[in-house]
């Protein structure tokens, strides 16, 4: 199958620093039979939808600027520093650790569970996996708590696609995510830093109107090629409204609650990080401000790039979700 293109594409391909990688990606993901077009929506762009509904007309098709585009730098973070500059603790807890400590981590085979409050618990091979909706490659920020930033070029499906699939009781009221325990392959694990507060696996949770909302992704790659192990291979979260811990890598289970589910940053440090986490520049961390970001691009990790950071990191159609609460308190 083809890759669906956007009508109008606003961050052009020769702006990526390893060109030839992402050049040749359309026979790439034509050989793993992947389908889409990016997902930067375009600001005015309503998405209002039933939680189980179709896409709002011209999600796939439309796309791809967002406000203030002219002023902010939305060249594609390049392939070397996406797969080497990652906070992923299983591994190590320096930046540089999950890539040095990960490249023996197995993933076949693999089991994504799904259960909880759903008529249809079931479980997932890798295989299975990829046919359980069409891939699509979607182009999403991440921004990091620790205020800086990235652009992706993610190849996934909706996570709402796996809920269609189980089927969630009308009880069901958030959707929890579990981490791969294996310390063993995962040396953070085992590690001191245990002893210092996380308390492993890893988990994390959406509200369901949340973990429904069409931009919520299931990635199983990026840059055209399945995900590298420090990235969360085989199968990890995208939510690019919120801040980068909420995109819980390695999933092994998926499961439906009629309660909040407990979230790992939240229970090592409660008045730090909360459970809806979403970008937020009027919000500072108690330790940093939250007003400006470090793009990371084409210099260095912590070159002069910064840029103001937009509310919901400039995903503004899913304001309405949090209609009536308190913004301000986004930890």
């Amino acid at each position: 199958m083809l890759i669906k293109r956007p009508r109008y594409q606003t961050i052009a391909e020769n702006q990526v620093t390893d060109e030839s990688v992402y050049q040749n990606r359309r026979q790439v993901l034509k050989q793993l039979g992947f389908i889409g077009a990016g997902a930067l929506l375009s600001p005015g762009q309503s998405l209002a939808f039933n939680l189980f509904g179709d896409d709002p007309p011209g999600f796939k098709t439309h796309a791809l600027s967002y406000a203030k585009q002219e002023n902010d730098n939305q060249t594609l973070t390049p392939l070397n520093k996406v797969t080497s500059h990652n906070n992923f603790y299983e591994f190590g807890t320096d930046k540089a650790d999950p890539k040095a400590n990960a490249q023996a981590f197995k993933v076949d085979p693999w089991q994504l569970q799904v259960d909880g409050l759903v008529e249809n618990p079931f479980s997932l091979s890798l295989d299975e996996l990829y046919k359980i909706a069409p891939l699509e490659e979607r182009i999403y920020r991440l921004r990091c708590v620790e205020a800086w930033s990235m652009v992706i070029p993610w190849i996934g499906f909706p996570l709402r696609a796996l809920l269609q699939k189980a089927k969630p009781l009308s009880s069901g009221k958030y959707v929890a995510f579990e981490t791969l325990y294996d310390p063993k392959q995962m040396p953070g694990q085992a590690s001191v830093f245990r002893g210092g507060g996380i308390d492993y696996p890893y988990v994390e949770g959406l509200r369901m109107d949340e973990a429904a909302h069409p931009l919520t992704l299931l990635a199983v790659g990026l840059y055209g090629k399945s995900l590298p192990a420090q990235n969360g291979a085989p199968i990890r979260l995208v939510v690019p409204w919120k801040y980068g811990f909420k995109s819980i890598k390695s999933l092994v289970r998926i499961r439906i609650t009629d309660k909040q589910p407990p979230t790992t940053w939240n229970l090592l440090a409660p008045n730090e990080y909360g459970f809806y986490a979403n970008v937020n520049p009027k919000v500072d961390h108690p330790r940093w401000s939250q007003a400006r970001e470090r793009r990371i691009t084409t210099g260095g990790l912590f070159a002069s790039n910064r840029i103001d950071t937009l509310p919901f990191n400039g995903y503004e159609e899913v304001a309405s979700l949090y209609s009536g609460m308190d913004l301000g308190r986004s930890y």
